[in-house]
């Protein structure tokens, strides 16, 4: 180097090894001054001595960058230069000690160096401090960082009183860089997934003590599900087939909930394993059959958690339609038209309980189908259905079926009237449709768009609570088995395990788990979301959310205390959501946004 400093030398350690630039330039000084031996250091003054250590010391600062790992206790560290020349002295005298005795036959020999070449310890001291300070202020940046690509929102890190290191840095881009880990056991993901907490305190009302709400420790079979998983993740093909060969003989559709459960997501994970064959079915049929429809409305009718759901968007209509005559609500998946009836009394016990001698309300249901055939057929019976109803209430209503794409829908085509409070219900459908991930027109985000155009009074969400969209395969499994296992064990405290109806409810949901779990892209239609993740997608649209309060929450409230010898339902409610679940897992969530 041009300013003689001494350089890293891979071959010679840090400058300080056989044949350094540090030797060469001492023993080939510019003063024209022979080297001496060992015993010419005799000869020389003290002063002399003390000096040759000084500029020995000096090198060995320039040479090296001391690593100092310190505690921060605020964001920028303040170290003085004394407290450096401390430390640096320390971890000089003794690296230096080292060396010299690892190269005793290696002499550092020289009477003195041109005062072009004289460093002060204070200019030392200054870079050091800089260096230090420059450091302080990257490790400040890359904490920074580290916080931002890790969202720790939940968890900040402290700072004080912890030592932060390149090592512990490297860790993290590691994880960061790394194939997701395998997924930890069940115990540990049931409650990882609560709907995203808002500013305002949250409550839970449970129809059983506190102490039954805390989720059942991992079975061997659910942790050899989950290693399986983990296996076909990593392309072990003979791990996955051996460990579905043991969990074959556990599994009874006819069992115990965990047994039942077995079964459910070995016929999902042998299925990822063996699609169909192509042009054997099409993936998606099973999901979008009569049968499976009809059946997960009879799910909506059985369990608690789904019907008080369907209860709370009943309840948030209400509110914002309390002061209206003229109601119109459109609907994008009525099915049999069990939540609509319910909707119907509630309409007409209202006009009873507040203005019987005004005329009753007039209601106009709308329910879009995009498709035409026998799903029209059926949507006119239940239009029959619910007028006969409507008349026997008291309470005129009108009932039209819309055939248009998403493209198509506005204020024209919906059949809407000036006057109107018009309230949209979409309850467990929007999780159905696709959104970017599947299709660069984005159904699901252009679908929000054209209703908030609408202008409409009220938008409410019900939605099971699963993050069951575009996270990996993995994660999507260990989800699905503390999603459908709390279900599972929920319909085992409200129906008999030898029910037709529970059948046909259980076959419904592992359709479902199977399609979320085995299939990817446009066949993959169950897309089950966090309520995190719906709470930006309705933003994005232009839609905010209405505090539902406590006229929503405590006739679900009142509603679950109802329930007798079901210990494990539970309600958790914040401001603008209220869920339902079981065993302290959320299960179903409803909102109301506009």
């Amino acid at each position: 180097m041009a300013s003689g400093f001494p350089g890293r030398d891979l071959r010679g350690g840090f400058g300080f090894g056989a044949g350094s630039a540090v030797q060469m330039q001492y023993q080939q000084r510019s003063d024209g001054g022979a080297a001496i031996g060992a015993a010419g250091l005799l000869k020389r003054s003290l002063t002399e001595m003390e000096r040759q250590q000084q500029m020995q010391h000096a090198i060995y600062l320039r040479s090296v960058k001391q690593k100092t790992h310190f505690a921060l206790p605020s964001p920028v560290s303040h170290i003085s230069a004394a407290d450096l020349s401390a430390a640096s002295t320390t971890t000089t005298s003794s690296i230096l000690s080292s060396l010299s005795s690892a190269s005793a036959s290696i002499p550092f020999v020289g009477q003195g160096i041109p005062n072009s070449t004289t460093w002060s310890f204070q200019a030392t001291f200054a870079d050091a401090e800089i260096d230090s300070e420059k450091k302080s202020s990257m490790t400040t940046r890359l904490l920074e960082l580290e916080r931002q690509l890790l969202d720790d929102e939940e968890e900040e890190l402290s700072i004080s009183g912890s030592a932060v290191t390149s090592n512990e840095w490297s860790e993290t881009m590691e994880k960061l860089m790394s194939p997701p880990p395998p997924p930890p056991p069940i115990a540990a993901v049931v409650n990882l997934h609560p709907p995203s907490p808002s500013p305002t305190t949250s409550s839970t009302s449970s129809s059983g003590s506190s102490s039954s709400c805390t989720p059942s420790s991992a079975t061997p079979s659910r942790q050899m599900l989950l290693d399986t998983a983990t296996a076909i993740t990593e392309g072990n093909q003979e791990t996955a087939t051996a460990n579905l060969a043991v969990l074959k003989r556990t599994a009874n559709p006819r069992g115990d909930p965990e047994q039942r459960l077995t079964a459910m997501m070995v016929a999902a994970l042998v299925s990822r394993i063996n699609p169909p064959a192509p042009g054997s079915s099409h993936p998606v049929a099973d999901v979008c059959s009569a049968e499976h429809q009809a059946a997960s409305h009879l799910l909506y009718e059985a369990s608690p958690c789904f019907k008080l759901g369907l209860m709370a968007a009943n309840l948030a209509i209400l509110e914002a339609t309390k002061d209206n005559p003229k109601i119109h609500i459109l609907d994008f998946d009525i099915g049999q038209g069990s939540q609509l009836a319910s909707l119907i009394h509630a309409f007409s016990e209202r006009h009873r309980q507040r203005s019987p001698a005004l005329p009753p309300p007039c209601i106009k249901i709308t329910s879009v189908c995009p498709l035409q055939g026998n799903d029209t057929n059926n949507l006119r019976i239940v239009g029959d259905r619910l007028a006969k109803l409507a008349e026997s209430r008291g309470v005129g209503l009108r009932f039209n079926i819309v055939n248009s794409r998403t493209q198509e829908l506005n204020q024209t085509t919906l059949l809407c009237e000036p006057g109107e409070a018009l309230a949209v219900n979409f309850a467990f459908f929007l999780s159905r449709v696709a959104d970017e991930s599947v299709s660069t027109a984005n159904p699901r985000d252009e679908l929000l768009r054209r209703v908030k155009s609408l202008s409409p009074r009220v938008v409410t969400l019900v939605e099971q609570e699963m993050n069951g969209n575009t996270a990996p395969f993995a994660t999507r499994f260990t989800e699905a088995c503390a999603h459908f296992g709390a279900l599972l064990e929920s319909l085992d405290a409200t129906a008999t395990r030898e029910s037709t109806e529970r059948a046909r409810v259980e076959a419904c949901l592992a359709r479902k788990a199977a399609n979320s779990i085995a299939r990817e892209g446009a066949d993959r239609v169950e897309r089950c979301e966090l309520y995190g993740k719906w709470r930006a997608r309705m933003g994005m649209a232009g839609l905010n959310p209405v505090p539902l309060g406590s006229i929503v929450s405590e006739p679900v409230k009142l509603r679950l205390s109802s329930l007798r010898n079901n210990p494990g339902f539970t309600i958790k409610e914040e401001a603008a959501w209220v869920g339902c679940g079981w065993m302290g897992r959320v299960l179903t969530v409803a909102s109301a946004w506009r």
